[in-house]
């Protein structure tokens, strides 16, 4: 059976994404870059990263789902992990996405959270 294996990343919504992500820096010490809308988290020690993002309201990233925040799971084998969700009858989205730091897929939950499963290279 697979499982996930970590927190890859959490995603949320907001109105404004650069101003609440310098209220994050500001307030909290999110590590994000002046600027920027994410920002990684690193353990002592680990190689696992965690990434923290802020998407525009309008965002399609969190697919049709009216949800405001999205996790991320890290997962040894993708392909696999889908296999099993589709084989549990769960909604899972037909497209797959790859880049230089690993392959990402999406699925839903019964209560119609949307979550992204990424495999690290």
């Amino acid at each position: 059976m697979e499982k996930v294996v970590g927190i890859g990343g959490v995603f949320f919504k907001a109105k404004d994404p650069k101003a609440l992500a310098a209220w994050y820096l500001a307030n909290l010490g999110v590590p994000v870059p002046a600027g920027q809308t994410y920002g990684v988290f690193a353990s002592a020690g680990a190689e696992e990263q965690t990434a923290w993002s802020l998407f525009p309201n309008d965002s399609a990233h969190f697919g049709s789902s009216q949800a405001r925040m999205m996790i991320n799971y890290r997962v040894n084998n993708l392909v696999a992990m889908l296999a099993q969700l589709r084989a549990a009858g769960a909604i899972v989205d037909e497209k797959m996405e790859e880049y230089d730091f690993g392959k990402f897929g999406w699925a839903t939950d019964p209560e119609g959270n949307r979550f992204e499963l990424w495999e690290p290279r």
